[in-house]
């Protein structure tokens, strides 16, 4: 398995802010209609752009998402991240360091996508190339679909270097591109069976930790997670939340704090979940 040391040299991890600028309809479908031409041709397919603007945003969104990890040119990146970020900026930028924090730990309940903070967790699949089913709504492709082809081809970099699927429990970083956050730390977590195992504990718990380490490694003072396993990994909600916490609160014991953490949460019952798990650990 690669650490972070064999393939540092691999992809860019050099982080440069980016200026965010809204651009109007007219120039986001102009975008579209560039961006669908060379998507399409990829496919085979013959343009026809007689679509309104959301019409031909969703079918490159779906696009991307079946898009093999095949380079791109840099005209492509162009256009693809002005509307990327424009499109960042109007869902709106959360600024992680207005949060309330209690011994480094905050939660917040909203899209991860819109989070400044220093890196934020994907739950990936073993392949870390993203979720390639149109349109899935699971975290895994939110991630990739709002930050652009550029984290599919830095993982698939990595992938190809180690040789091998992620292990789960273990964490990869890449950058986050046209997202608020710096990186992407891409961890895989367990797959539930019939029931939880002491193995799934543990590999749940490795997430946290492993991230968190990653995280340290790369100099980063603030990290988001996702609830991670909970979705179609069927980890029990509750269970994953006491985890994630212990987890956590070890860590930063171990390592002297220095990190901000923050619990992302996007249903309401999480909330409730994380709520009470944090009064209570």
């Amino acid at each position: 398995m690669l650490t972070l040391k064999d393939y540092k040299n691999i992809i860019d991890l050099k982080y440069v802010p980016v200026a965010r600028e809204i651009v109007d309809e007219a120039e986001k479908s102009a975008i579209c209609d560039e961006m669908l031409g060379v998507l399409l041709e990829e496919r085979n397919e013959i343009a026809a752009f007689s679509y309104p603007y959301k019409v031909k945003r969703d079918l490159i969104w779906g696009y991307l998402n079946e898009r093999l990890p095949n380079p791109v040119s840099a005209r492509f990146l162009e256009i693809q991240d002005r509307l990327f970020r424009s499109e960042s900026a109007e869902r709106g930028i959360v600024d992680v360091s207005s949060f309330e924090y209690e011994d480094g730990l905050a939660l917040w309940q909203g899209d991860i996508t819109r989070l400044n903070a220093d890196a934020i967790v994907n739950a990936a699949n073993n392949s870390l190339l993203g979720c390639f089913i149109p349109h899935h709504k699971c975290i895994d492709n939110v991630i990739h679909s709002r930050a652009g082809v550029q984290v599919r081809l830095d993982c698939s970099k990595i992938m190809g270097a180690q040789g091998e699927a992620e292990p789960a429990g273990c964490a990869k970083i890449t950058l986050a591109y046209n997202l608020p956050s710096k990186y992407i730390i891409h961890t895989v977590g367990p797959m539930v069976g019939l029931s939880v195992t002491e193995e799934d504990r543990r590999v749940l718990r490795n997430c946290y930790i492993s991230s968190l380490n990653l995280a340290k490694e790369m100099g980063l003072k603030s990290v988001a997670f996702c609830c991670i396993s909970t979705g179609i990994f069927g980890f029990p909600n509750d269970e994953a939340a006491a985890i994630a916490v212990g987890a956590v609160k070890n860590w930063l014991l171990e390592n002297g704090g220095g990190m901000q953490v923050i619990f992302d949460i996007f249903l309401d019952k999480d909330m409730e979940i994380y709520k009470d798990v944090l009064a209570n650990t």
